[in-house]
């Protein structure tokens, strides 16, 4: 009998190799969302709100969608939150001079943190070639914020590019992401409370703020996987809470597996590096809050 199952070619990378790679891009990625950059550009168009901001940058691609297509696309975003803003930033900016203002920001805030030395070196033209050469082997299928960024021109400026396909892998990893965590039948708010509790997400101070939960539904979400044996009541996960964090980040990595083999190992390694360095010099010039993770 023919299984249903197609086989997949057998992985030449390290299974780590893909998810380290990107961790670094997706930094470099995110440096816009805390950028006073933001503000100012936005504000330009007339959209002022904080959390409006956010929901405006990252959603534009997608056109003047409404609430509940974001919370979808977005995951772990309380509903109500997201209605307060969508669809009113539209009535206020097109889409397309959104997009205008997140590029103006991108620009000001890379030029900012990481000079205009290292933007026009060589290793950030290397660094934009090969990583839009990793984005060659996404997938748009049930990939909406990837499918919507990828039909976005390239920016012609290495820099750009390089942020733009950083953009395209942070997206790609990310909605597969979304997938895994319905399987594993985490909603968006447990979803946040059991990263947290791996010590890599953030504090739920960050996520009350961002995220748009209070302290009785983080609670509540708690004791839901306390039921389950996932959380030991307080601020940690039990082992099978661990198990099931690593099997999600497990199975995201081979949902995303596809670019990073693409690229191959060498070029994987290289794209790492250099991304390393340019993240790492984005880091140390401040482009993130010293709450953001509990390191402050």
């Amino acid at each position: 009998m023919t299984s249903l199952t197609p086989s997949s070619p057998a992985p030449t990378l390290h299974p780590r190799a893909g998810r380290r790679c990107h961790n670094v891009l997706n930094s470099l990625h995110s440096t816009h969302y805390f950028s006073p950059d933001a503000a100012r550009e936005l504000a330009g168009i007339g959209i002022t709100h904080p959390k409006a901001v956010n929901f405006a940058v990252r959603t534009a691609a997608m056109g003047p969608v409404g609430a509940g297509v974001v919370t979808a696309a977005f995951y772990n975003y309380k509903h109500e939150l997201v209605a307060r803003h969508v669809p009113d930033i539209w009535r206020t900016a097109s889409p397309e001079d959104v997009l205008a203002a997140r590029a103006r920001t991108v620009d000001a805030t890379l030029r900012r943190l990481l000079g205009e030395e290292a933007l026009t070196s060589p290793e950030m033209a290397e660094a934009a070639e090969l990583a839009l050469r990793a984005t060659e082997a996404c997938s748009r299928s049930a990939r909406p914020l990837y499918s919507a960024h990828a039909d976005l021109p390239v920016p012609e400026q290495p820099h750009l590019a390089l942020w733009h396909a950083a953009t395209l892998l942070r997206e790609h990893r990310g909605d597969g992401h979304l997938a895994v965590l319905q399987n594993a039948e985490l909603d968006g708010l447990e979803a946040l409370v059991s990263h947290t509790a791996t010590g890599k997400g953030m504090t739920p101070k960050w996520t009350f703020a961002t995220r748009g939960w209070n302290q009785e539904e983080w609670d509540a979400a708690v004791r839901r996987l306390h039921a389950r044996g996932l959380h030991d009541g307080e601020s940690e996960l039990t082992e099978a809470g661990v198990e099931l964090r690593q099997e999600i980040e497990e199975a995201t990595d081979r949902l995303d597996r596809a670019p990073y083999e693409h690229l191959g190992e060498a070029g994987v390694e290289r794209l790492t590096e250099l991304g390393t360095v340019f993240a790492g010099a984005a880091l140390q010039a401040g482009a993130f809050p010293a709450d953001l993770l509990g390191k402050a």
